[in-house]
């Protein structure tokens, strides 16, 4: 641990560098580092802001009170994929002008990780990188020029390791191990179910396909990148203001690295300017600045370049998949085998979990009588790959989506009606114990048929121009929390003041998606107020209940849930009071349009400011709280906790584009989707989560790729906005958004999930499209224009992976079908 003022004065030299000026002592007391090496204390409260000067190091205010000057933060990442650190000197560093603070990974020995089973992670490298750009050393500087001049002044010696590039490569590589933890080798994470009797589906079939697919990795792009801010007080507690997904996994991850009280750590989420899964994870660089402000006293400030935040990553895993199913004449799926290895990189992030979600949802669209899945992650030399938009489903619908356009063309049924004749009926089991409740995929498939003139358009089309379609399904949050526990998924507290505002605190944090908006509908819509009198405060760990985050399109449903449940009690206690006010029975009293009243004589009745000071003299202060735990889940077996969810949500999407076959060129001309979102809330933002995700699948279907350069040390091929392609305006088709409406007994007015499901069927649509206009099957994401040409020029037509590689998968864990050994009554096939 290295730490020292910009001044002269201070200097401490020890092991590795430098002590932070003024030492621990100074630091419990409320004192700061001045630039000079001497020592303030700071002052609270600061009285007279009009005498503010500047003086080095500090602000200073005019009756001598001292505040911090903030310092900014930069990171030394790794050069090379995978290498053992024999020797990290930071001396030279510690000695700089206007260097305060320099780290390396012994300052910070504990692991970390999202999963339990994956403590993997280190905020900085303590004795091998895995992947280029792997965080080793740490500056805090008084600007981030001398904080960048004093990271490339630190000298680190490596001792290069085989860097393990694939997914085939991970398989026959097993040493050297990238982790010492795992199944085996370099394959961190194998699943193997069988739900029913395969075989015996395979027997009863009349035809049986098989296919192998990939799908490339992505990153998830968001407009703002990766930036931290921590500051410790006085009194030695600390605050990190982070754009993160998940303050309360940050809050976690800070008080068992830190080896803090976690009531002495407070994390403050800031509105994400996107997330998409990639702020969903604790970060290197929340923790560095952490450390770097006990240490030094100060305010620190990290902002990731564009670039670190493709080696931050997390993004979508690259996929290599093989299906394999069998079907009867009209298109009943008796058995199917699903196959996928997942390209991890080079930690746990949520892989495990990442890993079952690919063979999670399959069951959940149409029926299947008997299913196998078997899964393997990868560690690589990469970036560490997570949770993209959809986590670890759009890959498998993919698979599954073009398979079922080919078994249609086989079958000579129309991929419409294939879908239409064999949806999995509302409120049943599937094959994997998960519980359906409403289901609409049936109306949105006739609502794209009908909105894109499918009839007349499919297989009717002139060469080079095609119509494709695609389903979906996907989870409105998880059924368990990541760290298992009785305990609620979220809460939400609301306080009615007297002016006739309300204040709801929410752990939840508005990424984009809308969800302070729903928030204040909810209450707004339960208390009869208008929502602009409801205040929001959300994502602090201080001040609100605790949510687990902003992933798994779970907001909506479980804030919505413990916000209808607070607003509710809440309207109980006004209801009391008005009651008594009026003089009728408690259950004759409404809420509605800012007023509280009496249901048989609306004519008669208070405002909602009024109740609210009845109710507080009547009760005291008024403040209520809910909460929601999902309903417990069917499913009895070794994976269940990934794939149940209290709700379902469906999709159904046409696309309809243009391909040169001179070129290979593909132009998407427009797309019409179809979301069950439950209940609409609020359709301007269901609206703008349909055309979101659209754009998002566009992108993975037709350019972006995260990909490296294996034979170049591991470098990322892309690491920039320029180098990495995604669409812009001029590649964004007209889209049509269908909303349809199929409530859940389970959602908030039966709303369900929009966030993340309808991006899934982007991608088989567009291939099947691709079909349709020049006839070729192009079995692998991105489409290029490349791609699209070795199709046509190869005597298969098509292009695509032969299969999976032999992950020497363990014999399956065999669970009964609901049929087979029913779990309930409600049990139906």
């Amino acid at each position: 641990m290295a730490g020292a003022p910009s001044g002269p004065g201070g200097r401490n030299p020890g092991p590795g560098g430098v002590r932070a000026a003024g030492g621990d002592v100074a630091r419990r007391a409320g004192a700061v580092p001045r630039g000079n090496g001497a020592l303030r204390v700071v002052g609270s409260p600061v009285r007279k802001v009009d005498g503010l000067s500047k003086c080095a190091g500090e602000t200073k205010f005019a009756d001598d009170i001292v505040l911090p000057r903030m310092l900014f933060c930069k990171l030394l990442r790794a050069p090379v994929p995978h290498a053992r650190i024999v020797r990290a000197d930071a001396s030279k560093a510690a000695k700089m002008p206007g260097v305060f603070a320099v780290l390396t990974g012994r300052d910070l020995p504990i692991p970390f990780g999202i999963l339990p089973v994956s403590q993997d992670e280190h905020a900085l490298c303590l004795d091998r990188v895995r992947f280029v750009g792997d965080p080793v050393a740490a500056v805090a500087a008084a600007d981030e020029d001398a904080a960048l001049d004093a990271v490339n002044a630190i000298a680190v010696e490596y001792e290069p390791l085989e860097a393990v590039m694939s997914i085939e490569q991970a398989i026959a590589t097993p040493s050297p191990r990238i982790h010492d933890y795992g199944d085996e080798g370099n394959i961190h994470k194998k699943v193997s179910l069988e739900f029913g009797d395969v075989a015996r589906g395979f027997l009863e079939a009349d035809e049986i396909f098989e296919d192998a697919f990939f799908y490339e990795g992505s990153t998830h792009l968001p407009m703002e990148q990766h930036a931290a801010v921590a500051a410790v007080a006085p009194d030695g507690k600390l605050t990190v203001w982070s754009s993160t997904q998940t303050p309360h996994y940050v809050h976690r991850a800070l008080a068992k690295v830190l080896q803090m009280s976690p009531a002495h750590v407070r994390v403050i989420a800031c509105p994400n300017g996107g997330g998409f899964g990639g702020k969903s994870d604790p970060f290197s660089h929340e923790i560095v600045v952490a450390k770097l402000s006990l240490l030094t006293g100060r305010p620190v400030k990290v902002t990731l370049t564009r670039e670190e935040v493709f080696y931050c990553h997390r993004g979508r895993h690259p996929v290599l998949m093989q299906i394999r199913t069998g079907v009867t004449r009209d298109g009943r799926i008796k058995a199917m085998d699903f196959k996928s290895c997942l390209d991890g990189g080079g930690y746990g992030s949520y892989g495990v979990a990442s890993t079952y979600y690919t063979g999670a949802l399959q069951t959940v669209t149409y029926p299947v009588e008997n299913y196998r899945f078997q899964g393997a992650r990868l560690f690589t030399n990469k970036p560490p790959c997570g949770p993209k938009r959809g986590h670890g489903t759009p890959q498998p619908r993919f698979a599954l989506e073009v398979q079922m356009d080919k078994i249609a063309q086989r079958l000579g049924i129309d991929p419409a009606d294939l879908r239409l004749r064999h949806l999995v009926p509302p409120d049943s089991l599937t094959a994997k114990t998960m519980r359906v409740g409403s289901m609409g995929l049936g109306k949105c498939i006739e609502a794209v048929v009908r909105g894109s003139g499918w009839r007349e358009k499919f297989g009717r089309l002139p060469h080079g121009r095609g119509i494709g379609l695609a389903c979906s399904s996907y989870i409105c949050g998880a059924g368990l929390p990541i760290y298992w526990n009785s305990m609620p998924h979220t809460g939400v507290q609301l306080k009615l003041d007297r002016g006739g505002g309300v204040t709801a605190f929410c752990g939840a944090i508005d990424i984009g998606q809308g969800s302070d908006t729903v928030l204040a509908q909810v209450v707004a819509e339960v208390l009869g107020i208008d929502p602009c009198d409801v205040r929001i405060v959300c994502g602090d760990t201080d001040l609100t209940p605790v949510d687990l985050g902003s992933y798994s399109s779970r907001v909506t449903l479980m804030m919505g849930n413990a916000a209808i449940q607070a607003a509710e009690r809440a309207r109980e206690l006004l209801a009391a009071s008005a009651a008594e006010k009026l003089g009728v029975p408690v259950e004759e009293i409404g809420c509605g349009a800012g007023r509280v009243f009496d249901v048989g004589d609306p004519g008669r009745g208070l405002s909602f400011a009024e109740a609210v000071v009845l109710a507080e003299a009547k009760f005291g202060t008024l403040g209520t709280v809910g909460s929601y735990t999902p309903p417990p889940s069917a499913a009895r077996y070794k994976g269940a906790g990934v794939g149940p969810s209290p709700a379902y949500s469906y999709s159904a999407a046409i696309v309809e584009l243009e391909v040169d076959p001179r070129t290979g060129w593909i132009r998407v001309e427009r797309v019409h989707l179809a979301h069950d979102v439950g209940r609409c809330i609020n359709p301007v933002l269901v609206v703008g989560q349909i055309e979101g995700s659209v754009y998002m699948g566009l992108g993975e279907a037709l350019m972006e790729e995260q990909v490296f350069r294996a034979r170049r040390n591991g470098v990322h091929k892309n690491p920039s906005l320029l180098e990495y392609k995604s669409p812009t305006t001029m590649e964004m088709p007209d889209v049509v958004s269908y909303i349809i409406e199929d409530p859940d007994p389970n959602g908030p007015f039966g709303a369900k999930e929009v966030g993340q499901g309808p991006l899934l069927p982007i991608a088989p649509a567009v291939v099947n499209a691709v079909h349709d206009a020049v006839g070729v099957r192009i079995d692998e994401v991105p489409v290029t224009p490349e791609k699209v040409l070795k199709a046509l020029e190869s005597p298969a037509k098509r292009l695509g992976p032969r299969g999976v590689p032999d992950a020497r998968w363990p014999e399956p864990i065999r669970v009964p079908t609901p049929w087979d050994a029913p779990v309930n009554s409600g049990a139906r096939r």
